[in-house]
């Protein structure tokens, strides 16, 4: 009976268990089962690993506080995702939990949903994509709640999330449209008001509704629950009312995130004082409680983690009083701190750079820039700007360097020898100060390490022995670590000097043996330690005697020039280096103060005759800027001492009337130009060097520095041309000759460089003859040669031109052939005729490729064969085609019986020795035992009168 019992209570159980699994019935015990079982199983854990989710995203979206931050911290990220990846596990794992829920506990029975909790399962799968940044799977999720569940309690938190979605896919219009209706039906003022004013704020600051938004804001920050929000939004306000220009309502907002103390997060609080500092009056505001402030911050433990933002705003502050000395120190000290925030770390070095900058101190300077670019995003405004600083500030190095080298040589040359002596012994009192404090800080240091290294138990105590104490595995792990950090004893090399030092003063010199405490050295032993003893000690006085040669006066009064010549061309030098760093200051930097100061020493060294009036003038249009009486003295004084100068008619407004002379640089200009385009590059080229050296800071400059550039790619080819412009476009920047030139090495070059000799068939070939001088008597006899057959045989279609190929190679170029087959009979008749018998060799070239050849100058590489298929050519002015055509190619076989053909009817048997053509590309004929091919018969030509 109790068996029965038992059977039955077992059967039963194990009905009503079916019974309640089922998502098919809808009962009672279904409905509350499933519910139970999706609501503190399944949506529990989701919510888990989605809470974790959204923690890592808040840690890993760090604030950008330099811009206005957004409402929600989650930022899109552009990283690609490849299929199968996700960028969270947290948000796979809570997506899966929502969709076991849906697929397991859904009871959907005749178009209804049973189950409770299925609003939540798709609210919590929407959540998941959201954050997993898939936003239209997301926004499919919200739409099923809406569309299924419209009585749900979740129905304004799902609108919401719907509209945060759209904004995500930049529908900000339609999410104002529905948030705005949902804040009509929201009846109660809770989290969930706060938050649809949140996401609808977002939405106006996205359209730059700024006005629309600062109402939102507020609204959000008075109904939310979280302080962490309420100190955000507060703070975003606070950047909104800086933006619209309400100063006073900024300070006012950042100081209620202040007030908040604990219960905002510390980041909020210490970037409101930052703020707050920002808008700080350096010349009427109360400078001593602003240090104190900011002093209590840096001393309070709580803010260790933002010592970098605290250090930065100090920085700032001595920086703005002109106290550059504590500036640098609290800048350093900003650096110090480890940040992630690269803009606070590139604004450290880009206001060091500065400081070094306006202290003269150039290459100090130019290192910080290149740690501002480091940090700095590519391709912004300000990394552009500063790229540019820093590619301006090459040549103020180079020519700072040279004017403080040679002043400092030329005075002490025109110094007395007790001058002199005085001077150097005066430098070596110094340099022996800073040599004995570098060796007794390196003692110091040795001093440290040792301790340290005993305490850590890399060297025995009794022994002194390295690892003793606590075995090899010490030894091995100070290895490992000694290049990361150079703390360990033997990597560094004053210690292990110092070291030996004292060893050698406490034990002698010892052998490298076992027992070598023990004195039981024997006699030689000791005889052969004394001698080496003796010799290190020769050793060391020879050692002392060179290094004390640097204690000498005469030492560095030996290395002085004495030849009168050597100081005139320093001093030549250097006042062109002055000039130099004054046009450089003017025009590139704008520091006219300093333009001014470099330009008035140069007048006061007696400067060439050719760098006076340009610095009068530069320093008259100075003086217009910065004083105008000096300006009307230096105008008076360049029309009195210099009346017939250019500078003097520009300035008494004559030049506008008179026609300029021949000498004018405008005209010197057109004139070179005019020349270049007639082809006669090597004598423009020498000219317009010689131009350049004249009109030396002159506007005209940058259009002959141009011209230069398109000489240099003529006659050295694409390396020379691309480094002629590079300087064209670094040293004339504002120019409009600087921006072409920029122009052309990022669209012009790559295009010329991607150009390749081609072996496709041509309608246009050339025949040239190599030259060094046309006006040679061979060059002459050539072309004598060349015009007789011209005439003789009535081609009037054939001209001949001599062109340029480099500033010692040329070129006489036969042109109007129209197949290779034609340039293959003109070349041997020229040399096999008894009326021409031209001995020069000749090279056939399709008019493609000859174009290529003078830009690129790599002739020997068309001799060589290295030819390609690519069908990119440059048309005949040498730009490129846009979609370039091959021609197609002729069948192998007609050309062959072709030739054989012409081969059977010659009359005249050619010679071997055929024209220059690359190896295995084009070669007509056939190969001769000797590896050389024959040349093919000449064409019938015409007869003259035909």
């Amino acid at each position: 009976m109790k068996t029965n019992t038992v059977k039955y209570f077992i059967f039963s159980g194990l009905f009503v268990f079916l019974v309640a699994c089922s998502t098919k019935k809808n009962t009672f015990l279904s409905r509350n089962s499933h519910a139970l079982s999706t609501k503190y199983n399944i949506l529990y854990n989701g919510g888990i690993a989605l809470d974790k989710g959204i923690e890592d995203v808040k840690n890993q979206n760090r604030d950008n506080f330099w811009e206005r931050l957004p409402i929600e911290r989650m930022q899109v990220s552009e990283d690609a995702i490849m299929p199968g990846e996700n960028r969270n596990a947290n948000f796979e794992r809570a997506e899966t939990k929502a969709i076991k829920s849906i697929q397991k506990h859904s009871m959907n029975i005749q178009g209804s949903e049973k189950n409770p909790q299925m609003d939540e399962a798709h609210l919590l799968l929407g959540k998941a994509r959201y954050y997993d940044q898939r936003f239209v799977p997301a926004l499919e999720a919200f739409n099923y709640v809406l569309y299924k569940y419209p009585k749900s309690d979740k129905i304004y938190e799902v609108k919401i999330w719907r509209e945060k979605t759209n904004m995500r896919l930049e529908n900000d219009a339609i999410a104002i449209n529905n948030l705005t209706k949902l804040l009509k039906e929201i009846k109660f003022k809770d989290q969930i008001f706060a938050d649809a004013n949140a996401a609808l704020a977002q939405a106006f600051l996205n359209m730059e509704e700024k006005d629309s938004a600062v109402a939102k804001i507020k609204l959000a920050t008075d109904f939310t629950k979280s302080n962490e929000e309420k100190a955000r939004y507060r703070f975003i306000l606070a950047q909104l009312y800086e933006e619209l220009g309400y100063k006073d309502s900024a300070f006012v907002k950042y100081q209620e995130v202040i007030d908040m103390n604990r219960k905002s997060a510390r980041q909020y609080v210490i970037h409101a004082h930052a703020r707050q500092a920002a808008q700080f009056d350096y010349e009427k505001g109360d400078t001593l409680s602003f240090l104190k402030k900011f002093n209590d911050l840096l001393e309070d433990r709580e803010n260790r983690p933002f010592l970098d933002v605290l250090h930065h705003q100090v920085a700032l502050f001595y920086d703005k009083k002109n106290n550059f000395n504590q500036a640098k120190k609290h800048y350093n000290l900003s650096l110090r701190k480890k940040t992630e925030d690269s803009y606070l770390t590139a604004s450290n070095y880009r206001n060091l750079a500065d400081i070094y900058f306006n202290t003269a101190k150039y290459v100090t300077a130019g290192k910080y820039y290149d740690s501002t670019l480091v940090q700095l995003k590519p391709r912004t405004r300000e990394f552009n700007l500063i790229k540019k600083k820093r590619e301006n500030l090459e040549d103020v190095i180079k020519y700072e360097g040279i004017a403080q080298r040679n002043d400092s040589i030329i005075s002490l040359y025109s110094m007395s020898g007790s001058e002199k002596t005085a001077y150097f012994e005066k430098y070596i009192e110094k340099l022996k100060k800073d040599e004995e404090a570098a060796q007794k800080l390196a003692e110091k240091q040795a001093i440290i390490n040792e301790n340290q290294a005993r305490s850590e138990g890399k060297i025995d105590v009794e022994s002194g022995s390295v690892g003793t104490k606590k075995g090899k595995d010490n030894i091995a792990a100070a290895s490992s670590n000694a290049p990361k950090e150079s703390t360990f004893y033997f990597y560094n090399p004053s210690t292990v000097a110092y070291g030996q030092k004292e060893f050698r003063k406490s034990w002698g010199k010892r052998a490298l043996q076992d027992n070598w405490r023990l004195e039981t050295s024997t006699s030689k032993s000791d005889s052969k330690d004394k001698e080496e003893s003796e010799e290190e000690d020769k050793n060391n006085d020879k050692n002392t005697a060179k290094v004390d040669e640097r204690y000498t006066a005469d030492f560095y009064i030996k290395q002085l020039p004495t030849a009168q010549t050597v100081i005139d061309s320093l001093s030549k030098e250097r006042n062109f280096a002055y000039y130099q760093l004054g046009v450089i200051y003017k025009e590139k930097f704008k520091e006219y103060k300093r333009a001014a100061d470099k330009l008035e020493q140069l007048l006061k060294n007696n400067p060439e005759e050719r760098l006076v009036l340009p610095s009068m003038y530069n320093l008259y249009k100075i003086y217009e800027i910065i004083d105008k009486a000096k300006a009307e003295g230096m105008k008076t004084r360049i029309i009195t001492s210099f009346p017939t100068s250019r500078y003097a008619q520009i300035l008494s407004n004559t030049s506008n009337s008179v026609e300029e002379s021949s000498d004018s640089p405008n005209v010197v200009y057109e004139r070179l130009y005019q020349k270049y385009q007639e082809g006669n590059y090597k004598a423009v080229l020498i000219a317009t060097d010689s131009a350049i050296e004249r009109f030396t800071g002159e506007e005209i400059v940058p259009k002959l520095e141009l011209l230069k550039a398109r000489l240099a790619g003529k006659l050295s080819g694409l390396g020379e041309y691309s480094k002629a412009l590079n300087f064209v476009a670094l040293n004339y920047p504002n120019s409009e000759e600087g921006k072409r030139a920029e122009k052309m090495l990022a669209v012009d070059m790559p295009k010329l460089e991607a150009l390749q000799l081609s072996s496709l068939p041509s309608k246009n070939w050339k025949i040239l003859y190599r030259t060094k001088d046309f006006e040679d008597k061979n060059t002459k006899v050539l072309r004598e040669k060349i015009a007789k057959f011209i005439k003789d045989r009535s081609l009037e279609k054939l001209t001949v031109s001599l062109d340029i190929y480099t500033m010692t190679d040329n070129f006489v170029v036969i042109h109007g052939i129209n197949s290779e087959d034609l340039a293959l009979g003109i070349t041997a008749i020229l040399k096999d005729y008894k009326d021409y018998k031209v001995t020069d060799v000749p090279i056939i070239i399709s008019t493609e490729n000859y174009t290529i050849v003078q830009i690129k100058k790599n002739i020997e590489e068309f001799l060589a064969g290295n030819l390609t298929d690519n069908p990119t050519q440059p048309n005949w002015d040498g730009t490129l085609e846009k979609e370039p055509t091959p021609q197609p190619q002729k069948p192998a076989q007609p050309q062959k019986q072709e030739k054989e053909n012409a081969k059977n009817k010659t009359q005249e048997k050619p010679a071997n020795n055929n024209p220059v053509m690359p190896k295995g590309k084009g070669q007509k004929g056939e190969e001769t035992t000797n590896g050389e091919f024959a040349l093919p018969p000449s064409p019938q030509m015409p007869k003259p009168g035909r």
